[in-house]
Protein backbone atom coordinates (compact mmCIF):
# COMPACT_ATOMS: atom_id res chain seq x y z
CA UNK A 1 0.00 0.00 0.00
CA UNK A 2 1.49 3.31 -0.99
CA UNK A 3 1.17 6.48 1.48
CA UNK A 4 1.87 10.09 0.37
CA UNK A 5 1.73 12.82 2.46
CA UNK A 6 0.39 15.57 -0.12
CA UNK A 7 -2.96 16.67 0.31
CA UNK A 8 -6.21 16.17 -1.64
CA UNK A 9 -7.55 18.64 -2.85
CA UNK A 10 -10.36 20.04 -5.24
CA UNK A 11 -7.89 22.69 -7.33
CA UNK A 12 -8.70 25.98 -9.60
CA UNK A 13 -5.94 24.59 -12.15
CA UNK A 14 -4.63 21.49 -12.76
CA UNK A 15 -1.94 20.13 -15.44
CA UNK A 16 -1.84 16.32 -16.09
CA UNK A 17 1.22 14.85 -18.38
CA UNK A 18 -0.07 11.24 -18.97
CA UNK A 19 3.20 9.28 -20.82
CA UNK A 20 3.14 5.54 -21.46
CA UNK A 21 3.52 3.23 -24.75
CA UNK A 22 1.03 2.26 -27.03
CA UNK A 23 -1.42 -0.71 -26.14
CA UNK A 24 -1.52 0.51 -22.64
CA UNK A 25 -4.67 2.76 -22.51
CA UNK A 26 -3.14 6.43 -21.81
CA UNK A 27 -5.17 8.09 -24.44
CA UNK A 28 -7.97 6.43 -22.87
CA UNK A 29 -6.96 7.38 -19.74
CA UNK A 30 -6.37 10.91 -21.26
CA UNK A 31 -9.71 11.32 -22.11
CA UNK A 32 -11.78 10.52 -18.93
CA UNK A 33 -9.59 13.63 -17.35
CA UNK A 34 -10.29 15.44 -19.97
CA UNK A 35 -14.56 14.65 -19.71
CA UNK A 36 -14.13 15.07 -15.82
CA UNK A 37 -12.74 18.26 -16.27
CA UNK A 38 -15.71 19.77 -18.31
CA UNK A 39 -18.00 17.47 -15.77
CA UNK A 40 -16.45 19.61 -13.05
CA UNK A 41 -16.96 22.39 -14.81
CA UNK A 42 -13.44 23.30 -15.84
CA UNK A 43 -12.69 24.76 -19.02
CA UNK A 44 -10.57 21.75 -20.45
CA UNK A 45 -7.77 21.63 -23.17
CA UNK A 46 -5.96 18.18 -24.39
CA UNK A 47 -2.78 17.68 -26.56
CA UNK A 48 -1.86 13.89 -27.62
CA UNK A 49 1.20 12.48 -29.21
CA UNK A 50 0.85 9.54 -30.62
CA UNK A 51 4.39 8.93 -32.17
CA UNK A 52 4.90 5.76 -32.66
CA UNK A 53 2.54 3.92 -30.55
CA UNK A 54 1.37 1.03 -32.49
CA UNK A 55 4.59 -0.30 -32.56
CA UNK A 56 5.39 0.20 -28.88
CA UNK A 57 6.37 3.89 -29.18
CA UNK A 58 6.21 6.53 -26.69
CA UNK A 59 2.49 7.60 -25.77
CA UNK A 60 1.98 10.74 -24.37
CA UNK A 61 -1.08 13.41 -23.56
CA UNK A 62 -1.57 16.36 -21.70
CA UNK A 63 -4.81 17.62 -19.86
CA UNK A 64 -5.29 21.14 -18.64
CA UNK A 65 -8.26 22.22 -16.20
CA UNK A 66 -8.55 25.85 -15.44
CA UNK A 67 -11.10 28.69 -15.59
CA UNK A 68 -9.65 30.04 -18.88
CA UNK A 69 -6.55 27.45 -20.67
CA UNK A 70 -4.76 29.50 -23.41
CA UNK A 71 -2.71 26.23 -24.79
CA UNK A 72 -3.17 22.65 -24.40
CA UNK A 73 0.38 22.23 -24.09
CA UNK A 74 2.33 22.39 -20.47
CA UNK A 75 5.91 24.26 -20.39
CA UNK A 76 8.74 22.09 -19.24
CA UNK A 77 8.57 22.15 -14.48
CA UNK A 78 4.63 22.97 -14.59
CA UNK A 79 2.84 19.74 -14.89
CA UNK A 80 1.10 19.17 -11.25
CA UNK A 81 0.92 15.43 -11.88
CA UNK A 82 2.91 13.03 -14.07
CA UNK A 83 1.20 9.79 -14.31
CA UNK A 84 3.90 7.45 -15.78
CA UNK A 85 1.96 4.00 -17.02
CA UNK A 86 5.61 2.61 -18.06
CA UNK A 87 8.30 2.93 -15.60
CA UNK A 88 11.08 4.41 -17.79
CA UNK A 89 8.71 6.85 -19.88
CA UNK A 90 8.60 8.43 -16.00
CA UNK A 91 12.73 9.24 -16.84
CA UNK A 92 12.12 10.33 -19.87
CA UNK A 93 9.33 13.00 -18.99
CA UNK A 94 10.61 13.43 -15.04
CA UNK A 95 11.66 17.12 -16.23
CA UNK A 96 7.68 18.20 -17.39
CA UNK A 97 7.17 17.93 -13.14
CA UNK A 98 6.67 20.87 -11.39
CA UNK A 99 8.84 20.75 -7.83
CA UNK A 100 6.07 20.25 -6.01
CA UNK A 101 4.10 18.18 -8.24
CA UNK A 102 3.11 14.37 -7.75
CA UNK A 103 4.52 11.40 -9.78
CA UNK A 104 2.58 8.22 -10.38
CA UNK A 105 4.32 5.44 -11.84
CA UNK A 106 2.84 2.10 -12.42
CA UNK A 107 5.87 -0.36 -11.92
CA UNK A 108 6.27 -2.25 -15.53
CA UNK A 109 8.70 -2.22 -17.76
CA UNK A 110 7.56 -2.81 -21.38
CA UNK A 111 10.87 -3.77 -23.32
CA UNK A 112 11.40 -2.14 -26.66
CA UNK A 113 12.46 -3.57 -29.74
CA UNK A 114 15.82 -1.79 -29.74
CA UNK A 115 16.64 -3.86 -26.36
CA UNK A 116 15.36 -7.13 -27.52
CA UNK A 117 17.82 -6.41 -30.10
CA UNK A 118 20.73 -6.09 -28.51
CA UNK A 119 21.15 -2.01 -29.69
CA UNK A 120 20.56 -0.88 -25.91
CA UNK A 121 19.50 -1.66 -22.70
CA UNK A 122 16.98 -1.11 -20.59
CA UNK A 123 18.20 0.76 -17.36
CA UNK A 124 17.76 -1.12 -13.73
CA UNK A 125 14.93 -0.95 -11.67
CA UNK A 126 17.52 0.63 -9.20
CA UNK A 127 18.83 3.22 -11.65
CA UNK A 128 14.93 4.25 -12.66
CA UNK A 129 14.55 4.82 -8.95
CA UNK A 130 17.96 7.01 -8.52
CA UNK A 131 17.30 9.42 -11.80
CA UNK A 132 13.29 9.89 -10.19
CA UNK A 133 14.48 10.36 -6.62
CA UNK A 134 16.91 12.79 -7.73
CA UNK A 135 14.21 14.96 -9.03
CA UNK A 136 11.23 14.61 -6.53
CA UNK A 137 10.12 13.06 -3.22
CA UNK A 138 6.62 12.70 -4.29
CA UNK A 139 6.27 9.26 -6.28
CA UNK A 140 4.34 6.91 -5.80
CA UNK A 141 4.84 3.63 -7.26
CA UNK A 142 1.99 1.52 -8.20
CA UNK A 143 1.30 -2.07 -9.41
CA UNK A 144 -1.03 -1.58 -11.80
CA UNK A 145 -0.58 -4.96 -14.04
CA UNK A 146 -0.88 -6.82 -10.52
CA UNK A 147 -3.34 -5.14 -9.48
CA UNK A 148 -5.32 -5.35 -12.83
CA UNK A 149 -4.81 -9.12 -13.03
CA UNK A 150 -6.72 -9.18 -9.68
CA UNK A 151 -9.10 -7.02 -11.66
CA UNK A 152 -10.01 -9.36 -13.96
CA UNK A 153 -8.00 -7.92 -17.19
CA UNK A 154 -4.51 -7.04 -17.35
CA UNK A 155 -5.57 -4.04 -19.61
CA UNK A 156 -6.97 -2.27 -16.83
CA UNK A 157 -4.16 -1.16 -15.25
CA UNK A 158 -4.60 2.70 -16.97
CA UNK A 159 -7.34 2.49 -14.76
CA UNK A 160 -6.07 1.78 -12.01
CA UNK A 161 -3.62 4.58 -11.96
CA UNK A 162 -6.80 6.50 -12.18
CA UNK A 163 -8.15 4.94 -9.35
CA UNK A 164 -4.90 6.11 -7.37
CA UNK A 165 -4.80 9.41 -9.02
CA UNK A 166 -8.65 9.81 -7.92
CA UNK A 167 -7.54 10.16 -4.13
CA UNK A 168 -5.50 12.86 -4.65
CA UNK A 169 -8.49 15.07 -4.77
CA UNK A 170 -11.89 15.34 -2.92
CA UNK A 171 -14.27 14.57 -6.01
CA UNK A 172 -16.52 11.42 -5.20
CA UNK A 173 -15.27 8.47 -6.38
CA UNK A 174 -18.34 8.47 -8.62
CA UNK A 175 -18.00 11.45 -10.27
CA UNK A 176 -14.79 9.36 -11.66
CA UNK A 177 -16.71 6.71 -12.74
CA UNK A 178 -19.57 7.89 -14.02
CA UNK A 179 -17.20 9.64 -16.65
CA UNK A 180 -15.21 6.45 -17.04
CA UNK A 181 -18.26 4.26 -17.30
CA UNK A 182 -19.10 6.26 -20.58
CA UNK A 183 -16.27 5.22 -22.24
CA UNK A 184 -15.90 1.62 -22.11
CA UNK A 185 -17.75 -0.96 -23.48
CA UNK A 186 -20.53 -2.45 -21.30
CA UNK A 187 -18.95 -5.36 -20.90
CA UNK A 188 -15.88 -4.23 -19.23
CA UNK A 189 -17.67 -1.72 -17.00
CA UNK A 190 -17.32 -4.31 -13.84
CA UNK A 191 -13.76 -5.12 -14.39
CA UNK A 192 -12.62 -1.65 -14.75
CA UNK A 193 -14.87 -0.32 -11.48
CA UNK A 194 -12.77 -2.72 -10.00
CA UNK A 195 -9.82 -1.93 -11.17
CA UNK A 196 -10.66 1.92 -10.14
CA UNK A 197 -11.21 0.63 -6.70
CA UNK A 198 -8.21 -1.44 -6.56
CA UNK A 199 -6.13 1.86 -7.38
CA UNK A 200 -7.90 3.74 -4.84
CA UNK A 201 -6.99 1.54 -2.07
CA UNK A 202 -3.51 1.60 -3.00
CA UNK A 203 -3.38 5.08 -1.80
CA UNK A 204 -3.39 6.17 1.82
CA UNK A 205 -4.56 10.02 2.70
Amino acid sequence: MSTTTALSQNPKAVNFLLAGVGGQGAILASNVLAELGIALGFDVKQAEIHGMSQRGGSVTSQVRWSDHVYSPTIPPGEADFLIAFEKSEAVRFIHHLKPSGILLVNNHAIVPVTVTSGAEAYPLHEEIQQELNGYTNNIVWIEGVVEARKAGNVKSSNVVMLGALSKFFKYPSNTWLSVLEQRVPARYIDINIKAFEAGRNLIQN
